[in-house]
């Protein structure tokens, strides 16, 4: 409408603020109480038609839904005031069940009637309507026309928008000073003053006071303020406004020489030409003696914003409006809406605080929104957010993961910090470990120091005393390396722990392959006239043990070239925890290392179990044969185990493996001697390990 009449009339100015602020306002209104499920009602005509198509798509815009549209007919363009009635009387039932909280309404003087009707038709009916109502500046308190019907208790705790107002000096003085002598010589203010005393004007005398006219004892301090304020309107106030626009914009022409000219030619007087102010209006900018500056923008519109007032109901039926808000368009951030919420009186039945209007309760947090189908957008069912994610505040569209180093709580409603997963000296099971290999390996140092002591005895001697040496070393090293995996990962150490573990475990078993051979043979050795004789003692057992060795070696530098370990963070194996671990790097080459241990594991057992049945003399290669199947069983078992399990339960199987396998080859092997040499010392001679060897002598 405006920009219409800016293009026919280009010297067209407005006083009152662009209508189109206020449906933003009314929008901001309603997201500052967050209500989103609103009801509609304006009077049915083409006004109000055209406030519904201009508000609706406002508030879709900011996410709030039209819960329902509701036009009232004019009270005066009606034929049968009974039906009107009963529609009135089931719109009145509806308003009060509906589960709205709020109503956005627009009245004007004409179909303000309307509503006047319907709100006394729900009296009557004993239908209580209590919502908060919220009108635009276009609403006009006339109850003087209605008095019959006007029920203000309703309307406590309304909110209502107006042309932005201020208190002028002086004009509550000249609303005192008016009398019936000075109002019944103007033609506005005598129609008023009728209506609102309900009496005539007419040159009053002695007997006329009960006929109906004015006596001319009242004046307008006597009424009710919600019938007749004594401030300023916002309607006047504009009129106000408009009127000192005019004089500055002359005062500005005169003070640039475009004052009046007077010049007598053929005895007329020629003035300045009326389209002359526009250049000066266009321009001004002055303060009002209000306090309110005055300037207009480019299409004429007054820079100006609307006030919010709240409506307080009094026992004495009055109604009053004080001021709790305003709205500046042309203002930005928080200046742009402000709203003194402490101030608002509300009706009793919401306890005094701003009620809810929501098609459905908020969504908790933890929960997401999801639409129901065939309900407008406010509308929708709350859904648990799925595993992983949270939400953290209400009605939020979407869950959404933590960051990587949280997780979400059970109620998915915030995300907790994940705790550090590695295996370390300071809790339970690493110090169950690392005391396990310390006891295991200094068992083996044991049992290096008695064989040692006890290296000339038969029983020391005959199971090929340097290996057992180089075997005793290998298990003590293979029982002090699994602490190297209770370290923290590091660059070193990720790629110390491998390496370790698959040299000196190649050792270890090649030393009992050799063990094997020698033992096989030995037995071959005896027969008279065979050739393996020059094969036994260390000229077998050095070789077997170096190729292998080397051959791990070698597989160890590959890995180390290619794709060393490395430390790690893994943040997604376990929800709750952030496991630091040594990455294999190859996956590849660490199982090229297990199964290169488990070819030589294999040929030993296979060895050993062939010769079990060996004549007692060389019965260590049943020994044997117990101690590889103790650590085959313990490697295939670690596969499965190793693979199933996470952090740092995953070092921990990698651990026991090593200090089980090692502790297999030390007991089947060393223990049964050890027991000998302690305990049975008399078992420790040449003529229990030869038999018939004293009956020679």
């Amino acid at each position: 409408m405006e920009k219409y009449e800016k293009n026919k009339i280009p010297s067209f100015y407005r006083t009152i603020p662009n209508e189109e602020h206020q449906y933003d306002g009314i929008a901001q209104l309603l997201l500052h109480f967050q209500w989103k499920w609103v009801g509609i009602i304006a009077g049915d005509d083409d006004k109000g038609e055209g406030f519904i198509q201009a508000l609706t798509p406002v508030l879709s815009e900011k996410g709030i839904c039209s819960a329902f549209t509701e036009k009232l007919k004019n009270i005066l363009l009606v034929d049968t005031l009974k039906d009107l009635i009963q529609d009135f009387r089931n719109i009145s039932l509806f308003l009060n069940t509906t589960q709205t909280n709020v109503f956005v309404t627009y009245f004007n003087s004409e179909t303000m009637a309307s509503l006047q009707l319907l709100l006394k038709v729900a009296e009557i009916a004993k239908i209580s309507i209590s919502k908060v109502w919220i009108m635009t500046s276009h609403w006009e308190f006339e109850p003087m026309r209605f008095p019959w019907a006007f029920v203000r208790e309703v309307f406590h705790g309304a909110l209502s928008f107006a042309v932005h107002s201020h208190k002028v000096l002086g004009f509550q003085l000249f609303l005192h000073l008016l009398s019936t002598y000075f109002t019944k010589r103007n033609g506005y203010l005598k129609i008023s003053w009728e209506q609102v005393f309900i009496c005539l004007l007419q040159y009053f005398s002695a007997g006329q006071e009960n006929r109906g006219f004015c006596t001319g004892k009242k004046n307008l301090e006597n009424l009710p303020g919600d019938l007749y304020g004594m401030g300023m309107s916002g309607q006047s106030y504009s009129i106000y406004i408009a009127v000192y626009a005019i004089a500055h914009a002359l005062h500005a022409m005169n003070s640039a020489g475009w004052r009046h000219r007077e010049m007598i030619k053929a005895e007329k007087k020629q003035f300045s030409q009326p389209w002359e102010l526009h250049h000066f209006l266009r321009r001004i900018s002055f303060n009002s003696t209000a306090g309110d500056q005055v300037s207009f923008n480019e299409n004429g519109q007054l820079i100006a914003g609307f006030d919010i007032a709240n409506w307080v109901s009094f026992p004495n039926k009055s109604l009053l409006s004080l001021k709790v808000g305003r709205m500046n368009p042309q203002d930005s951030g928080d200046k742009k809406f402000i709203m003194n919420e402490e101030s608002i009186a509300w009706q009793s039945i919401f306890n005094e605080v701003p009620p809810s209007s929501l098609c459905n309760e908020k969504c908790h947090p933890g929960y997401s929104r999801k639409k129901k189908e065939g309900k407008p957008f406010c509308c929708y069912d709350c859904v648990s957010c799925p595993d992983g994610k949270i939400s953290n505040e209400k009605d939020m569209d979407n869950c959404f993961e933590c960051p990587e180093d949280q997780f979400p709580n059970k109620d998915r409603d915030q995300c907790l910090r994940k705790s550090l997963n590695s295996l370390s000296y300071n809790e339970i099971w690493g110090i169950s470990l690392s005391l396990l290999a310390c006891s295991l390996a200094l068992i083996t140092i044991v049992m290096l120091g008695i064989f040692l002591k006890n290296q000339h005895t038969p029983i020391v001697k005959a199971n090929n005393r340097d290996l057992s040496y180089v075997l005793l070393i290998s298990l003590f090293l293979c029982f002090l390396s699994s602490l190297l995996f209770i370290i923290q990962p590091g660059t070193v150490i990720c790629p110390l722990r491998q390496m370790a573990f698959g040299i000196i475990f190649s050792v270890a078993v090649s030393c009992v392959l050799a063990k094997t051979m020698t033992v096989v043979l030995a037995f071959m050795a005896t027969k008279p006239g065979s050739s393996m004789r020059k094969w036994v003692g260390k000229r077998l057992a050095i070789p077997i043990v170096a190729s292998a060795s080397l051959v791990q070696i070698v597989i160890c530098t590959i890995w180390l070239c290619t794709a060393p370990p490395f430390p790690n963070v893994d943040m997604h194996s376990l929800a709750e925890e952030i496991v630091t671990e040594c990455s294999k790097g190859s996956v590849v080459m660490f199982y090229c290392v297990l199964g290169f241990l488990a070819l030589l594991a294999s040929v030993s057992f296979i060895v050993a179990f062939f010769a079990r049945h060996l004549p007692s003399t060389f019965n260590e290669a049943k020994f044997i044969t117990f101690s590889m199947l103790v650590f085959c069983s313990v490697w295939l078992s670690f596969i499965p185990a190793y693979l199933s399990t996470k952090g740092k339960y995953m070092v921990a199987v990698e651990i026991f493996s090593i200090l089980a396998s090692s502790a297999g080859l030390l007991g089947c092997i060393f223990a049964p001697k050890c027991f000998i040499i302690l305990l049975r010392p008399e078992l420790n001679s040449k003529d229990q390990i030869i038999p018939g060897h004293g009956q020679e002598k």
